[in-house]
């Protein structure tokens, strides 16, 4: 059992909904990026997404592209991010933590020395958006094998034909972007992802966590409200690239996952 199966065990003994967030790591700098990442579990975050910064993020929208430009310019790397889950894991151990970004710095890295690094680090997940179920041997199947869980994206254009090869070798929980687009691009209406969500389930007992489009405590309360969960990242990371304290975005933080948690 994974981290990511032993928090929605216990979130599911609570009857409670998952609060996910997503920042950036590196934005704005490596110590400003650690401070706000341990801060996150104390705001009600149940799982941390741990952005990749990366020069191309084609499933991304402004606000987190800036943010990885921002990290990037500070000088995070991969190394660095991994450094950063592995500082965060010094004081506590049982935060999920997901890497969420692109196939080419770990290519670039290697799968092998990769895996073993982000294993010894702390990580418990990957999410790696650019690449699909039919290239499962680059990194889902080695991941798998070496303990971490990787997560799949379905979308509103993954049909009923799609939909199980994309639920094959997927662990830990579907994320369903709820919108057809990048990030921050629109806003997740529970009324449209109600439906894909029931469907989603119907061929899966994983949990169903929804994100893209959350952005206030009362979309993450509606969202969660039909699915295992909610993920806000763009608001969030909005808050860092206007240079807001951290107490400050923790703070806001705090009340998507209020939000979450009350559904």
């Amino acid at each position: 059992m994974t981290r990511i199966d032993a928090k929605f065990a216990e979130l599911r003994a609570k009857g409670q909904k998952a609060f996910v967030s997503y920042v950036m790591a590196g934005d704005p700098d490596f110590d400003t990026s650690l401070e706000l990442v341990k801060g996150l579990p104390g705001a009600g975050v149940d799982i941390i997404e741990l952005g990749l910064p990366f020069t191309d993020p084609m499933a991304d929208g402004p606000t987190i592209q800036l943010a990885g430009q921002r990290a990037l310019g500070a000088g995070m790397t991969l190394d660095k991010t991994l450094a950063l889950a592995a500082a965060f894991r010094e004081t506590d151990d049982t935060t999920p933590i997901v890497l969420m970004g692109y196939y080419n710095p770990v290519y670039n890295q290697g799968v092998d020395t990769f895996l073993s690094k982000a294993k010894t680090a702390g990580v418990d997940g990957l999410i790696i958006v650019d690449l699909p179920p039919e290239e499962d041997s680059e990194l889902c199947l080695p991941a798998q094998k070496a303990g971490l869980n990787f997560i799949r994206l379905a979308t509103p254009t993954t049909d009923d034909d799609r939909l199980p090869t994309v639920l094959q070798n997927t662990s830990g929980f579907v994320y369903y972007v709820s919108i057809t687009g990048i990030t921050g691009s629109a806003e997740a209406e529970a009324g449209d992802v109600g439906p894909e969500v029931a469907r989603i389930k119907a061929q899966t007992d994983l949990p169903v966590i929804v994100g893209f489009g959350i952005n206030t405590p009362e979309k993450s309360r509606a969202i969660a409200g039909i699915a295992d969960g909610a993920v806000v990242g763009s608001a969030i990371v909005g808050l860092i690239g206007a240079g807001k304290p951290v107490a400050e975005v923790l703070e806001f933080v705090r009340t998507l996952s209020d939000g979450a948690h009350s559904a």
